[in-house]
């Protein structure tokens, strides 16, 4: 049975978000409905969660030393690391000590963070379908992996990076230098690694959130929500919408390989699984142990949305991955580099027919900073997305 504490008492439960951008700020939001204390760490000072959680924390979280004297300090019930630049092996450590439980597992943080090692435990371990892929460490092993075994067009991604930073689409041998040199400016470590994919001739590509979470007998059962489509410029999503039409065949087997990948990584949670699929086969991509971006269109989509999803989950409580109605979400970038922007047309914005605007407060505006998600409902898909992006299109950032 799972019993929940008052915030700021004796007996809190107490969570912790490791990462407080935007996915992490509406995490804190359904943790506070259900009464549980927050503690919003960053890299940075004013991240988005830090503006609301209970306590604001601010350290180098790729820093063990920093991490392990935050955590012992602290003494939170639950770590939830929300991004992948984290120190896992501490994460590991304090878990294997007793000191805290991890969201979903230290282990699954570990593999997550990193391409290699969740490519690795899909393909080689579980033997599910992937692209083909070689791992490099440097701009002559690329090369050369293009070239013996490859070939183009591929695909290049840092191991480790966010919202599809760094990545891109080789054509010819022309763009293998601007590939590796993106890949290293791109990365959430300087790790000086990349994968290179072969190119998958996909229909489409899917987000599909899976939910592990306990049922009344204390067991874990696997929950999905509706396939999500998306749109992504340069590897970072820029549109997406639920449900995205797929065939049973398709969708059955995508259920399939993600209960495959979330049952190894095990925990309780809400997970993004990336997928591409051609017709009724079905390749794995990625995955994510926490809420996905593509996934906030699942704030106007869904009864539960995929942060009250993950709330509930790893609280121990009973979850509803059910559909209320289709809709979409549209990026709204920063456009200006500055401090303190302003956001002029939200007024017009919200005339638009069933939408609704997420700014997230960061502080610090970049051209192409997601600053903001503009969100539309409709009983038809396709008028949904037209009025996400018409809206999105209305707000117009500004220097103050």
């Amino acid at each position: 049975m799972t019993v929940l504490g008052t915030p700021l008492s004796p007996k809190a439960t107490k969570v912790m978000l490791l990462g407080s951008g935007e996915l992490g700020k509406e995490v804190l939001i359904a943790l506070q409905r259900l009464g549980v204390e927050t503690i919003a760490v960053d890299r940075y000072e004013n991240a988005p969660g830090q503006q609301l959680a209970h306590h604001a924390r601010t350290i180098t979280m790729s820093d063990p030393a920093q991490l392990k004297a935050l955590i012992e300090k602290e003494k939170p019930d639950l770590v939830v690391p929300e991004i992948e630049a984290i120190a896992t092996a501490m994460l590991e450590e304090l878990e294997a000590a007793g000191t805290v439980r991890v969201i979903p597992t230290a282990r699954a943080a570990r593999l997550t963070m990193d391409r290699e090692g969740i490519r690795r435990l899909a393909a080689e371990t579980l033997g599910l379908p992937t692209s083909p892929y070689v791992f490099c460490d440097s701009l002559q092993e690329l090369q050369a992996a293009i070239d013996s075994s490859i070939g183009y067009p591929c695909v290049v991604k840092p191991v480790m990076s966010s919202s599809g930073k760094g990545q891109s689409k080789i054509s010819g041998a022309e763009d293998v230098k601007a590939a590796w040199d993106h890949a290293m400016a791109g990365g959430r470590v300087s790790h000086g690694r990349v994968i290179v994919e072969g190119f998958i001739d996909f229909d489409y590509e899917i987000t599909l959130l899976t939910v592990r979470a306990l049922d009344a007998d204390g067991q874990a059962q696997t929950h999905f929500c509706e396939p999500i489509g998306h749109v992504q410029v340069s590897g970072d999503y820029v549109e997406s919408w639920q449900p995205h039409p797929m065939p049973n065949a398709a969708l059955q087997r995508s259920r399939e390989i993600a209960k495959a990948v979330t049952d190894n990584l095990g925990g309780q949670g809400l997970f993004g699984v990336e997928l591409f699929v051609k017709g009724d086969a079905v390749w794995f991509s990625e995955v994510s142990p926490r809420p996905h971006d593509t996934g906030m269109v699942t704030m106007c989509t869904q009864w539960q949305n995929e942060f009250e999803l993950h709330a509930r989950a790893i609280l121990g409580l009973p979850v509803n991955t059910a559909l209320k109605s289709p809709g979409a979400s549209a990026v709204i970038y920063g456009g200006v580099d500055g401090h303190g922007i302003v956001f002029d047309g939200v007024d017009k914005a919200l005339r638009v027919p069933n939408t609704d605007i997420r700014l997230f407060g960061k502080p610090e505006s970049f051209i192409k900073r997601r600053m903001g998600v503009a969100l539309a409902f409709d009983a038809d898909v396709e008028v949904a997305r037209t009025n996400a992006k018409k809206c999105a299109a209305m707000v117009k950032p500004r220097l103050a």
